[in-house]
């Protein structure tokens, strides 16, 4: 224990000498941002000195970058589930690819060793929206034609938003966003929100940005669903490589998530009426998400056909693989409602969820069946 305590001791030294020495020739006074860096170069030398006593391998991402009161050391013995981390989320991956563990540490402040992204589920082509280059924070920066969105390019000092180009009106949405970076910090989510979301306020706050109102519902990467300011347990944590699916039912009013393409829950209901925008939020520096699938539809007779069809054969990949339809048929269901041929919408257990009516759904779909049921009798 000794030699890490000395081990420790010498990077507290030299990290507080470096920067001594250069605030001497430059160091304006009352920088807020001398004191962010600071805190974080020290924060990022006690978490390795930890990580060598403890023996651990190192995992590369240590901070955001960011330092909040709010935020409070995170223990390493044991994570609550519920509770934001330093420490990336690994092992939540939709795929096997070694790049999507963790991110071997480099030697230089912040630095991180990037590899090539994953490509494994972005197989569709044709998107129906994607990322608004006009509609952002100033702390984003979109590439792969506007599907791929990179947040806090250096460091972050606070929380950056951004929505899709494109108003979810009346029909059927799904989209997928697979998380690109490690995940870790403050606060990483996926959701939607109306127009009247402002996302660049809380660009020096470090938050759960969407939820935070009544104008949006996000779902942490923490595993909690925040709207109105609440956050409700709602499913476990992802991370880098994890998928993360949603879809918006503006006939029925319900909005569901997906995790790796498998059914979370219910997440709000009673949402018909209103006009919302895809949206993700980020306070972990050079962290990323991409659009891999943005699908839309009208809510026709047949689009209720195949929700029926893949609810009675679940257990296939696709469900236009095992009926006996025309190849021509077969490949215009595919480019039409392929999405929902492929959605697993069994759950293993039950989800709490929130609504704009303070209801709660204990699956994917057992209430949403139940609304389908009932809205069919009234028309």
């Amino acid at each position: 224990m000794e030699p890490a305590r000395t081990m420790a001791d010498l990077i507290r030294t030299s990290t507080d000498a470096y920067l001594s020495g250069n605030s001497m020739a430059r160091r304006p006074r009352s920088s807020r941002a001398w004191h962010l860096v600071l805190s974080g170069v020290r924060r990022e030398a006690d978490t390795r000195a930890l990580a060598l006593a403890s023996g651990a391998r190192g995992w590369g991402y240590d901070s955001d970058g960011q330092h909040s009161d709010s935020d409070s050391e995170p223990e390493f013995s044991s994570l609550s589930p519920s509770i934001p981390s330093a420490i990336p989320v690994t092992g939540e991956s939709y795929c096997n690819c070694e790049n999507q563990s963790e991110a071997p540490y480099c030697s230089s402040l912040h630095g991180l060793h990037r590899v090539k992204d994953c490509q494994c589920g972005e197989e569709d082509e044709y998107f129906d929206w994607v990322w608004d280059d006009l509609n952002k924070s100033t702390a984003t920066q979109l590439t792969c034609d506007n599907r791929k969105v990179n947040f806090h390019m250096e460091y972050s000092c606070g929380t950056a938003a951004i929505r899709g180009n494109k108003e979810l009106a009346e029909g059927q949405h799904f989209w997928e966003i697979k998380m690109t970076s490690p995940v870790y910090g403050t606060d990483m989510m996926v959701g939607i929100g109306t127009s009247d979301v402002n996302l660049d306020k809380y660009r020096h706050t470090f938050c759960s940005l969407l939820g935070k109102d009544e104008d949006s519902w996000g779902l942490s990467y923490t595993g909690l669903l925040h709207h109105k300011g609440d956050k409700t347990n709602f499913s476990s944590r992802f991370g880098q490589g994890s998928i993360i699916g949603v879809h918006l039912d503006t006939w029925h009013g319900t909005l569901t998530f997906f995790k790796n393409r498998k059914c979370i829950g219910v997440a709000a209901t009673k949402l018909q009426n209103k006009k919302f925008y895809p949206m993700v939020c980020s306070t972990a520096a050079k962290s990323s998400m991409k659009v891999i699938r943005s699908c839309a539809s009208c809510t026709s007779l047949q689009y209720l056909c195949c929700y029926r069809l893949r609810q009675l054969l679940p257990n296939y990949v696709d469900t236009l693989e095992v009926l006996p339809l025309p190849p021509g048929l077969k490949q215009v269901l595919h480019n039409k409602l392929g999405w929902v041929l492929s959605m697993n919408y069994s759950t293993s257990k039950p989800s709490s969820a929130s609504s704009s009516g303070s209801d709660s759904d204990s699956s994917c779909g057992s209430d949403a069946e139940a609304c389908r049921r009932k809205r069919c009798r009234r028309t």
